[in-house]
């Protein structure tokens, strides 16, 4: 997921360098593509990365969630 992320931004860099140097179109083709990239298969894996092993539940505030936080004086 790093290695991704840092080809992500490379490629992102390298778009502006093509902006730069007067090759606009392609420039800005790099960018675009780097942007869906990252929309479309960065974030969808680091969402599950980040959420593999854990419970929704533990995160809604359910009535048994809120009786917890009362519990522990947390308004």
């Amino acid at each position: 997921m790093k290695i991704l992320g840092i080809l992500i931004l490379i490629a992102i860099a390298v778009g502006f360098y093509f902006r730069l140097t007067g090759e606009v179109l392609t420039g800005d083709r790099i960018i675009g593509i780097s942007v869906l990239v990252s929309a479309f298969i960065l974030m969808p894996v680091f969402l599950y990365v980040r959420w593999k092993g854990k419970r929704l539940k533990d995160y809604t505030l359910s009535e048994e969630n809120m009786k917890k936080m009362r519990d522990r004086g947390i308004d």
